[in-house]
């Protein structure tokens, strides 16, 4: 067993796999390492809601397992946080956030949890969010919930913006306070805060991970993700978490693109066959330290093999996109949720958590509720034919007159950006996958949502059409390791600054 442990935190989950193989390191030394970081640093950063109080248990199981009956994998022994509108069946709550659902446990795991477990890794916490995926007030600040308070970035609290609902999953995986984090995403919310955080995060494809069990905004929109400090422990979580799940329809249609082992595209020589278009219509208001850091990225590129495509045109960049998505949607899933939660808990609807934040208004309406009373306008059953129509627009236009469309006519791999552009919702429109990686760090920014500035890390992003998975990651990949862009956050000078 290994007494220096100064080599875990920046350590990818290969290695730490390798020394729980060899005797040199436990699941519980790794456990208690990280609750011991958690314990010294999130005080600053406010990135962790709470810690599984059996995670050191589940450990020690778990060593126990692997010493009589071996390894259950690459997962197995490996701490994991989990953002906190994913169901665990466990002594956790899940309550997206919310003081309403702050009492909330969970009847069974989600799928993705389930999946996890079954693998061997152990859930170690709940990551603070957005409240209800930043769909609840739009003057809210992104990191905050009314339960946990605001998430800071570890590359810079109070002054470098953290990033979209995942920022929990984000800023506790950049300051090294677990091995991975899962995050979800409707729209941006696992790329921005992975980019603003310098690590790895991919959005799956609609289909290719369940939504089962995990607090929705958009069903046509969301899913869960990992969050990880590497390429390739993107890929290992992501193996982990596929699945057909008979409870969740859409993934039905991954059955036969769906992968167990993702590391298998890990292939930076890829790079020198990969065709990639710039869609400069997303880029053109970066300030100059953005674009710079964009403009390297495509020079490394090139430099490696890469055919760069730029610009390409893309048909639908000057469509009007509406919000009626998530609003329509946001309800009938919510009240869908909330109505098989124990009788327990205090709100069963739409409805009801709007009167609970006016009941308990001081200490949940910060930042009001109005998202949530114009969510409540609908019917809630899907039925206006104006959510129709705007689901028919989204589809023709972000596929047939957008990502798809560009990519056939420039025989293209992927799009690049950066991750707090436009492109980023096409892709989540029609339910697409992107994937960024770290791509180096502003020094300046323009002023974002918030008050933050979005100086401080930046990622590059690719986008591909649905189940590219592998493609991205090929492509990912091959960029990380030309740069070896990632830093890890000075975390002592800010608790002693």
């Amino acid at each position: 067993m290994t007494t220096n442990m100064d080599w875990l935190i920046e350590a990818d989950i290969e290695r730490m796999q390798a020394a729980m193989e060899s005797g040199k390191l436990r699941a519980v030394e790794l456990v208690k390492f990280y609750l011991d970081r958690i314990d010294k640093y999130d005080e600053k950063l406010n990135s962790i809601l709470e810690i599984n109080p059996d995670a050191l248990a589940i450990a020690e199981a778990l060593d126990d397992e692997r010493q009589l009956h071996g390894s259950r994998g690459p997962l197995h022994g490996i701490p994991i946080l989990l953002k906190d509108n994913i169901d665990t069946h466990d002594n956790m709550h899940t309550s997206a956030g919310s003081i309403a659902l702050a009492n909330s446990y969970a009847a069974e795991d989600s799928f993705v949890a389930a999946k996890l477990r079954a693998a061997g890794a152990i859930l170690l916490g709940k990551a603070n969010m957005t409240e209800w995926a930043n769909f609840m007030s739009s003057t809210m600040w992104s990191g905050y919930s009314s339960r946990g308070g605001l998430v800071l970035n570890p590359y810079g609290p109070g002054e470098v913006f953290v990033g979209g609902s995942s920022a929990g999953s984000g800023a506790s995986i950049a300051a090294n306070l677990a091995a991975a984090a899962i995050g979800t995403e409707t729209s941006g919310s696992i790329i921005c805060p992975a980019s603003q955080n310098s690590i790895v995060g991919i959005k799956p494809t609609i289909g290719l991970v369940s939504r089962t069990g995990i607090i929705p905004i958009a069903h046509s929109q969301d899913s869960a993700g990992p969050m990880t400090r590497t390429v390739r422990d993107t890929a290992i979580l992501l193996g982990a978490m596929t699945g057909v799940d008979l409870r969740d329809p859409a993934t039905a249609s991954s059955e036969e693109h769906a992968h167990s082992d993702y590391t298998q595209f890990l292939d930076a020589d890829y790079l020198q066959n990969a065709r990639i278009g710039v869609p400069r219509c997303y880029i053109r208001d970066l300030d100059p330290d953005r674009l710079e850091i964009f403009e390297a990225a495509i020079e490394v590129l090139k430099r490696k093999g890469a055919t760069i495509i730029d610009p390409v045109d893309i048909p639908c960049e000057h469509t009007a996109w509406g919000p009626n998505i998530m609003r329509y949607e946001f309800k009938k899933g919510l009240n869908d949720y909330l109505a098989r939660l124990d009788d327990s808990v205090p709100v069963r609807s739409l409805q009801d958590v709007i009167h609970y934040n006016d009941v308990h208004a001081e200490i949940a309406l910060k930042y009001g509720q109005d998202v949530l009373i114009w969510a409540e306008e609908t019917v809630g059953d899907l039925s206006e034919p104006e959510y129709w129509e705007s689901l028919a627009l989204n589809k023709e236009m972000a596929s047939d007159q957008g990502i798809d469309r560009v990519l056939k006519e420039h025989q293209l791999d992927a799009l690049m950006l950066l991750a707090f552009e436009d492109g980023v919702d096409l892709a989540a429109k029609v339910g697409y996958p992107v994937i960024t990686v770290p791509g180096g760090y502003a020094i300046d920014g323009i002023t974002a949502e918030g008050g933050y500035n979005t100086k401080g890390p930046q990622g590059i992003t690719f986008i591909g059409t649905a189940y590219s998975e592998p493609t991205l990651l090929k492509i990912a990949y091959g960029y990380e390791q030309a740069t070896l862009h990632r830093v890890p956050p000075q975390l002592d000078a800010l608790i002693h600054g």
